[in-house]
């Protein structure tokens, strides 16, 4: 019996429906992407900000209203924010955001000061011109946030600069541990600008200034150095502001 295969390929010319249909499901899937991650960005800032108490059940419900959304996204979105370590998932009992002991806090800290303090030295090292104006940019830009002490812009920011000097290191396996340890205390370095013990903003600032004249001057171990306190200063002030009494704790901007 002869094979009625070709003996050559034969180039396969798509119709022009199923064409169109996949050009139709490629732009769905952007959509769908793009819902996602600013959902995404929606309920990490909510929870960051301090809007759902520590140890406090996430409201499902209450959040699907107010974003406009399904609880199918919504529980996408919680499952990566449980990724991160800023809230933890409960079988079949929704999700509670993850509360940190003062001991959590102390060794988280002291991780993420050693892990900031190698990324300025290795940063120092490697990176570009172009990149310390781009740092520089947002550096004036959190300044602007912090004079209109507008709190969410201003952190917005601040975390790109930390996350820029990580990202010049050069460093794939450094960035990784950084992504993985900055998830878990990104609600409680915020919310540490607000420790009363101590002008904890006003001094971030100027830490912040002392930052970009190191990098500037491309100083390794003195930037190093004070990446290193910067980050156990934020420590006292994140445990100090977790024993303050909650109903005297600022609301933020």
């Amino acid at each position: 019996m002869k094979s009625t295969i070709p003996d050559t390929g034969v180039p396969i010319t798509p119709s022009a429906t199923n064409g169109g249909d996949r050009q139709e499901n490629r732009q769905d899937n952007r959509h769908e992407a793009s819902l996602h991650g600013e959902i995404l960005l929606r309920l990490r800032d909510y929870v960051v900000e301090g809007n759902i108490p520590d140890g406090a059940r996430v409201p499902e419900r209450q959040l699907c209203e107010m974003f406009g959304i399904s609880r199918t996204p919504l529980r996408e979105a919680l499952k990566v924010l449980a990724a991160e370590g800023l809230i933890e998932l409960l079988p079949n009992r929704g999700a509670r955001v993850r509360q940190l002991s003062q001991r959590d806090l102390e060794e988280l800290f002291d991780v993420m000061a050693g892990l900031e303090s190698l990324a300025g030295r290795l940063a120092c090292e490697a990176i570009t011109d172009e990149e310390i104006t781009a740092i520089e940019q947002l550096h004036y830009e959190m300044y602007g946030h912090y004079l209109h002490r507008d709190m969410h812009g201003y952190f917005q920011a601040n975390q790109r600069i930390h996350e820029s000097i990580v990202a010049a290191a050069r460093n794939e396996t450094l960035k990784t541990a950084y992504a993985n340890f900055a998830g878990r205390i990104r609600r409680v370095r915020y919310s540490a600008n607000f420790a009363r013990k101590r002008q904890r903003w006003a001094e971030a600032m100027r830490e912040h200034e002392a930052i970009l004249d190191a990098l500037r001057r491309r100083a390794a171990s003195e930037l190093s150095d004070i990446l290193f306190q910067h980050l156990r200063n934020k420590r006292v002030a994140a445990i100090e502001h977790l024993a303050e009494p909650h109903e005297d704790t600022p609301a933020a901007p």
